[in-house]
C-alpha cells in the first residue's frame, strides 16, 4: 500500500519517541482502536529494533509499521530486516533515501528549503517532512507547495497539536508526525488513548 493511503486512512504518524520494547504492544493497540494506522519508533528509543520487531509482527499485516531519526544506511538495513515498512529521517540525506528505496521501503525525509525537498524528490521520496515545523509556519508549507509538484504530500512535523493542526492542513498537509502531543516515555495506555482523541477530533473539518 502507497503512502498517501495509508494517510487516507489516518493522517497522524504517532512518533513513540522513548518508548521501550515491554510497552508497545498495548500502546499500538491503542494507537489501533483510536483509528490510528502509522506507528513509528525513534531510534534513539530503548532497543528500538525490539519494539519495531515486535510491532511489525503483532501489527504489521493492519498499520504502517517504521522507524524514525534514521541517520545510517546501515540503520535502514536492521529496520527493514526488524520487518520495519517506513524509514523517516529528521534531515535531507539522498543517500539514506535511495537506500530505503532499495531496500523496498517508504521513506519521509527531513527538509525545511526548496533546495532540500527538490533534492528529496530527485532520490525518490515518497513524502517529505518539513522539520521542524515549531520553527516554520503554514504560510512556508503555502509557499513550498506552491512549487513543488501538485501531488507532493509534504508533512510537518514538530511541535504538532490539537490546537495547530486545523492551519497547517489549510495551507494543504497531508498528514502530521505527532511526538509528545500522542506520547510521552510514561503515559499509560489509557493516557495515550485520551491523547489520540484529542487530536483526532482537531481534524473535523
Amino acid at each position: 500500500m502507497e503512502l498517501k493511503s495509508w494517510l487516507a486512512r489516518c493522517p497522524l504518524i504517532a512518533t513513540l519517541r522513548g518508548v521501550r520494547p515491554d510497552e508497545v504492544a498495548a500502546i499500538a493497540t491503542t494507537l489501533e482502536t483510536a483509528g490510528i494506522a502509522i506507528v513509528e519508533v525513534p531510534l534513539n528509543s530503548p532497543d528500538p529494533l525490539a519494539s519495531i520487531a515486535t510491532l511489525a509482527r503483532e501489527f504489521g499485516a493492519r498499520l504502517l509499521i517504521g522507524a524514525g531519526t534514521v541517520m545510517t544506511e546501515a540503520q535502514v538495513a536492521a529496520v527493514a530486516h526488524a520487518g520495519g515498512r517506513l524509514i523517516v529521517t529528521p534531515h535531507a540525506d539522498p543517500v539514506l533515501t535511495r537506500a530505503a528505496k532499495t531496500h523496498g521501503l517508504i521513506v519521509v525525509p527531513g527538509c525545511f528549503t526548496p533546495t532540500e525537498a527538490f533534492a528529496m524528490l530527485a532520490a525518490g521520496a515518497d513524502a517529505l517532512k518539513l522539520f521542524p515545523a515549531e520553527v516554520a509556519s503554514p504560510a512556508v508549507l503555502r509557499a513550498l507547495r506552491a512549487v513543488l509538484p501538485a501531488d507532493t504530500a509534504v508533512l510537518p512535523v514538530g511541535g504538532i497539536d490539537a490546537g495547530n493542526i486545523p492551519g497547517w492542513r489549510a495551507a494543504g498537509a497531508a498528514g502530521f508526525g505527532i511526538g509528545s502531543a500522542i506520547y510521552k516515555p510514561g503515559d499509560t495506555a489509557a493516557t495515550v488513548a485520551a491523547k489520540a482523541r484529542t487530536l483526532l477530533a482537531s481534524l473535523d473539518p
